[in-house]
């Protein structure tokens, strides 16, 4: 039990920035990009974005948000300003700090699948 984190790469446009269902995306191909274990921090950080964005779900969990360049660009920034949002929950574990180089890993994969013309997402479960 705990917090699995996963960004994705689609071939293709996402129907919307939010709250779609990633099991209807059959038709287009997607495939794990990223996979983060207990990093609540970031976390927290994608669930604002989805807020933003106008997401509707009360828990954020199983609730996909569209990652576009500029999103990656804010995340880029708030990851090497060490600018992630505390966050906390039931089996979410702790970010330590040791995860800055991954998070800028799949920043830079996330990066160049959008620059091939595809589109990212980020979905978690807890």
């Amino acid at each position: 039990m705990g917090l699995d984190m996963f960004a994705w790469v689609v071939e293709g446009k996402l129907p919307s920035d939010v709250d779609f269902v990633p099991n209807e995306l059959k038709e287009l191909q997607h495939n794990e990009l990223h996979y983060w274990r207990k990093h609540p921090n970031l976390h927290g950080w994608m669930e604002a974005l989805y807020r933003e964005k106008g997401g509707s779900q009360d828990a954020f969990n199983c609730s996909p948000v569209e990652l576009n360049a500029d999103d990656l660009g804010r995340l880029e920034h708030d990851v090497k300003s060490k600018n992630l949002p505390h966050t906390e929950g039931f089996f979410f574990g702790q970010s330590d700090g040791s995860e800055l180089e991954e998070d800028l890993h799949f920043i830079k994969k996330a990066r160049k699948a959008i620059a091939d013309g595809h589109s990212v997402f980020y979905d978690s479960w807890w």
